[in-house]
């Protein structure tokens, strides 16, 4: 849930400075399909009744979503951000795979949303000495917000990444000739088209 704050705020950061909403569109995002279908893996993964059901498949399958996702940032990585969102997916990724296909929560910041480890296959478990412990979840947000959940240092690069891709291509400066309304880039190219 870490995520949705940064979007948020790469949007509201954008429309401050002056840029446009619709002009995120018109992205030449590449392989987005992959991308998504490695989301959807994680979403079905840490939600009832799957969590409960997934047994030893969790591991691997959390693994594999996690490298498709990273694919899918390293195929783009020109775009404005994405190196910040790569390093913070390369980081998550180890931690991952260094705790046997777990990403590690610290007590203690599970205890500051009032949470403990959750039963069957968790994003959050706590382990008694996590590898690479330092690039776990170690962090939580405040309890008060709506979604609060811990996230570790590279969901904050990842987060940092997404703002910054956001806001510069909310910015993205317009051809000579061309309308406000209709970005460098935008044709047949945009956010949904597949490339290879």
């Amino acid at each position: 849930m870490f995520m949705l704050y940064a979007l948020v705020i790469g949007i509201v950061v954008g429309r401050l400075l002056g840029g446009r909403i619709e002009r995120i569109a018109a992205l030449d995002f590449r392989w987005v399909p992959l991308a998504l279908a490695g989301l959807a893996v994680q979403v079905a993964l840490f939600s009832s009744p799957l969590t409960e059901r997934v047994g030893s498949l969790g591991p691997p399958l959390y693994v594999a979503s996690t490298v498709a996702v990273l694919v899918v940032v390293v195929r783009n990585i020109a775009l404005p951000g994405l190196p910040l969102v790569a390093l913070g997916a390369v980081s998550n990724l180890a931690a991952i795979v260094a705790n046997g296909g777990f990403m590690p929560a610290s007590p203690a910041a599970l205890e500051a949303l009032g949470r403990s480890a959750e039963a069957g296959f968790s994003n959050s478990v706590v382990l008694a000495e996590p590898a690479l412990g330092p690039l776990t979840d170690v962090f939580a947000l405040p309890a008060g917000l709506p979604l609060a959940n811990v996230f570790s240092i590279g969901d904050v690069l990842i987060g940092l990444g997404v703002a910054v891709a956001l806001v510069s291509a909310m910015r993205r400066p317009v051809q000579p000739g061309n309308s406000p309304d209709r970005p460098v880039g935008t044709g047949t190219s945009g956010l949904f088209r597949t490339r290879r």
